[in-house]
């Protein structure tokens, strides 16, 4: 189990040092505001979306290796997908980051790295503040996405 967890650790810090899709999209489809009071992440998701389609998605902003982590490797998941299957995504991440009795799903991929930040509560709102703000753009929601 210890050098599973390793390779987590590993795949975290290398979405935290060199994240994918970071950076700011110009004049995207959808776009919201992300804010974890917590412990002050803030990010911004926004996104292209051409017939229902994620043509592309970036985030900006700043935080915890764990919140720029999931950021990036959610980017990654979800460019290509429909915007049904990005709220399906994040219906299945969520539940595997805050459901104890959730086994690893894993049709999740690379995410399921994420699976042992459920032990770890304070931690749970850095990996789903990226999401919170990605179903935010997704319903284009004017008000701030926030982990509370």
């Amino acid at each position: 189990m210890s050098d599973l967890r390793e390779l987590y650790q590993e795949v975290i810090l290398d979405h935290n040092r060199s994240p994918r899709n970071f950076g700011r999209l110009e004049d995207p489809t959808l776009q919201a505001d992300g804010h974890n009071p917590l412990c002050g992440d803030k990010l911004t998701v926004a996104l292209n979306v051409a017939d229902g389609v994620v043509t592309d998605i970036r985030f900006e902003g700043s935080g915890c290796a764990i919140s720029k982590a999931s950021a990036s490797l959610m980017t990654e998941g979800i460019k290509g997908k429909t915007l049904d299957e990005a709220r399906a995504l994040f219906e299945r991440f969520h539940q595997m980051v805050t459901d104890q009795a959730a086994p690893a799903d894993a049709s999740l991929g690379k995410l399921t790295v994420f699976a042992g930040v459920r032990d770890y509560p304070a931690r749970v709102k850095c990996a789903i503040l990226a999401w919170h703000t990605l179903l935010a753009a997704v319903d284009n929601s004017q008000e701030p996405a926030s982990t509370e």
